[in-house]
């Protein structure tokens, strides 16, 4: 039973206007803040815009990409030699273990940390899709990968014409490095993501992730290694490419375009090899993004 007007107790409340106003400007949406995520993940893999500490691991695999780069260019002038000393994709894959150093550490950075402190569902709430995220994350570890490697061959390119080299020979062998530059960024990149995302602890995934590319790369090329094409008659060896995403990249690549040289060049063995490598670089790419899209789904 309600009381009448006069007994019941006044209302104390009070609203008080302390000056918060709405937002009243432009809504920027889904693409502004997936591009936002993708710059950000970028400069986050150079330690741009974080600590000092940071930026020291990345910047020095810089550097020892790109020094011995500028070293084969100066010799090369200072001889007056008629080219370099160094193919451009078979500098890229020299450096496989440098690169690989580079992308364990850092696709855990862009991963790893947001799963750990559980940031990830603060993304998901407006107003990216976890579709863009993992577009956005995928994107710049790529683009990361994809600067590392272009870096060096850049300045072998610049240095081979300064230095009155062949336009036209080192144009096409540029071209040739920048493709297996792409393929580098693509492939191993894929796979390492996969990794960083599957654990929350940043450790434990750069030392999955190295151990998966070191171990793989060294047991392909162990088997190429011991296996004389000239003795045995047979390319099966080669096959063993397959379990490295570093060394299926280097086989690729050097079919492809018909590089390298030695009885322990790495190849994929003939046109049955080439097609067979070629699906299944195109494979992991696929099949890894689709993984990172059924992970984010589960978060």
């Amino acid at each position: 039973m309600s009381l009448p007007p006069e007994t019941r107790p006044a209302d104390t409340g009070v609203i008080h206007d302390i000056g918060y106003r709405g937002y009243t400007g432009p809504r920027l949406g889904r693409g502004y803040a997936t591009r936002a995520l993708f710059t950000q993940s970028l400069r986050a893999t150079y330690g741009l815009g974080r600590s000092g500490k940071s930026k020291v691991l990345p910047m020095l695999v810089l550097g020892v990409v790109t020094v011995p780069a500028m070293i084969f260019v100066a010799v090369a002038i200072t001889l007056k030699r008629d080219e370099l000393p160094v193919e451009y994709a078979g500098y890229l894959a020299s450096l496989n273990l440098v690169i690989s150093v580079f992308l364990a550490s850092q696709a855990p950075v862009l991963l790893s940390r947001d799963l750990r402190y559980q940031t990830v569902p603060l993304y998901f709430s407006r107003p990216i899709t976890r579709t863009d995220y993992v577009r956005a994350k995928f994107a710049a570890m790529v683009c990361a990968q994809l600067l590392l490697m272009t870096a060096p061959l850049l300045v072998l390119y610049l240095g081979a014409l300064l230095g009155g080299m062949d336009f036209s020979y080192n144009t096409g062998h540029l071209l040739y490095g920048l493709c297996a530059a792409v393929l580098y960024a693509l492939v191993p990149t894929s796979l390492a993501l996969v990794i960083a995302a599957a654990t929350p602890r940043r450790g434990f995934g750069v030392a999955a992730i190295m151990g998966y590319l070191a171990i793989s790369a060294a047991v392909a090329a162990v088997a190429v290694g011991i296996s004389d094409p000239s003795t045995t008659g047979s390319d099966t060896a080669q096959w063993t490419s397959l379990i490295s995403p570093t060394n299926l990249v280097e086989s690729l690549v050097n079919e492809l375009f018909d590089l390298g040289t030695g009885f322990d060049r790495r190849h994929a063995p003939g046109g049955l090899g080439l097609t067979v490598f070629a699906l299944v670089a195109a494979a992991l790419v696929v099949g890894s993004y689709r993984l990172l899209l059924s992970r984010y789904k589960k978060v």
